[in-house]
């Protein structure tokens, strides 16, 4: 991954459209459908689709939507609870403010454009609980102290045969990866991946999402996808229009897409963010060969390992995500940095202007807005509050004698740190940190009371 970004304009096929651009294409009927979209809890996309004139004549009001779009679990299920809404208000309406910066061509649906929108309460205020609000109050803290991050994200999923439908309708068993083999690295994939990568990639590029590199990993069937670095919420704009690109050409492949952080046992899938800080458009990361850290890096570094113990909740929000934090995984287990090392949480990354830190907590599953919103956090924290910097790992930072905190094993462990620890209320607000810790203590109770094939194989011949 490179810094910085390489310059996209309307010009290009895969620019943004304008608001002109986009009228221009409705009243040609080159777009007929507009989805207006809003990341939920989850980081997908919830909304609706209108036609494209009758949306025009709405464009600056945007429209209402239910509130429970940010009140409920994985599956749409309400959950009481929550102080946004609930069944003791009746669950009212939010509003959805397009934002119209977001605007591009999906060419993979057919004639349609997407506009992502914030949720907004009927007074005109943010909902502080929507996750690009939480994302953009971090980006504007540390541009009060003049700093603007930019950002890289690298992406990892599997890729199954067979539709959604079947693999459902076997109950996730025999599932068969799109390659059966590690394709690490391969520039020679099966013909029917090739197929999809090339979908892929064009359809992103002409959303306005142009990849900077795709390869194939380690895990059978899984993929890495990377963008370029760049501005802090298009990075995540443009992975939640990706989630959503590869479901829908994954099922004109007749092939299944998860993006769980560990689908099958010893397989896990990350989602790391490269983040740097710049100042008047100069890296303030740039770092010397041979010449100390740069202070704020150094904050950073430590800001990171100091306060994201108590946020994980945010990067890893469900029991599935701690099984993916196993030794010699390439998955954490401690927070630990070092140079260029894969086994640490904070990988210091690249050389000179494209120094960077990869921070390699987050799953597949992972909110992106959420995660990065914590990573700012936290480096927000180490330049305000400058806690003191452990030592680099130099060597496998999973046999470490120097005995760093350990990533929580479960959503159950990390939850106290977060709900009752200082660090997460103090980077957002108690009731952020109340709808969240409500999220996750669902995920957990829903757990609890599941018989798994596990409690079976273990103890359905031998209790």
């Amino acid at each position: 991954m490179t810094n910085p970004p390489a310059a996209t304009t309307a010009a290009t096929a895969g620019g943004p459209l304008t608001r002109d651009r986009l009228g221009e294409l409705v009243q040609a009927r080159d777009i007929t459908t507009i989805m207006l979209g809003v990341p939920d809890l989850m980081g997908r996309l919830k909304g609706k689709t209108f036609d494209a004139p009758h949306f025009l004549t709405r464009l600056e009001a945007g429209a209402e939507m239910c509130s429970y779009i940010l009140a409920t679990d994985a599956h749409m299920t309400p959950l009481n609870g929550f102080r946004l809404t609930g069944w003791h208000d009746g669950y009212g309406d939010l509003t959805a403010v397009p934002d119209l910066t977001t605007t591009r061509r999906l060419t993979y649906l057919p004639h349609t454009a997407l506009i992502l929108a914030d949720a907004h309460h009927h007074n005109g205020t943010p909902i502080e609980i929507a996750p690009r609000q939480m994302l953009r109050r971090q980006i504007d803290h540390l541009a009060d102290l003049g700093w603007q991050p930019h950002v890289g994200i690298e992406s990892e999923f599997l890729l199954y045969r067979g539709s959604p439908h079947r693999i459902h309708h076997n109950g996730y068993r025999t599932l068969i990866p799109v390659s059966p083999h590690n394709l690490d690295y391969a520039l020679d994939h099966p013909p029917a991946l090739t197929a999809f990568l090339h979908d892929l990639q064009h359809a992103l590029h002409q959303a306005d999402a142009p990849v900077e590199a795709i390869k194939t990993e380690g895990a059978p069937g899984q993929i890495e996808v990377t963008w370029p670095h760049g501005d802090p919420m298009r990075a995540c704009d443009t992975y939640t229009i990706h989630k959503h690109a590869v479901r829908a050409i994954a099922a004109r492949h007749r092939m299944t897409p998860t993006f769980m952080a560990a689908p099958e046992t010893g397989i896990g899938s990350g989602l790391h963010f490269h983040v740097s800080l710049w100042r008047e458009n100069k890296p303030a990361f740039r770092m010397a060969v041979g010449a100390d850290l740069p202070d704020v890096l150094q904050q950073s570094i430590a800001g990171l390992l100091d306060a994201l113990p108590e946020m994980a909740p945010l990067y890893a929000p469900y029991p599935n995500s701690y099984k993916r934090y196993t030794p010699h995984s390439f998955a954490p287990v401690n927070y630990t940095w070092g140079y260029d090392n894969r086994t640490c949480a904070i990988r210091l990354a690249g050389r000179r202007e494209h120094t960077r830190l990869e921070i390699r907590l987050a799953g597949a599953d992972a909110n992106p807005y959420l995660t990065l919103a914590a990573i700012l956090a936290a480096i927000f924290h180490g330049i305000t509050k400058q806690p003191a910097l452990p030592h680099p790992c130099a060597g496998d930072a999973y046999e470490t004698s120097t005995l760093p905190r350990a990533v929580p094993r479960t959503l159950e462990d990390a939850l106290p740190d977060f709900f009752e620890g200082p660090l997460a209320t103090h980077a957002f607000s108690p009731s952020v940190v109340h709808h969240y810790t409500h999220t996750a203590r669902t995920e957990i109770n829903a757990h609890h009371t599941q018989v798994t094939d596990l409690d079976r194989a273990r103890g359905f011949l031998h209790a």
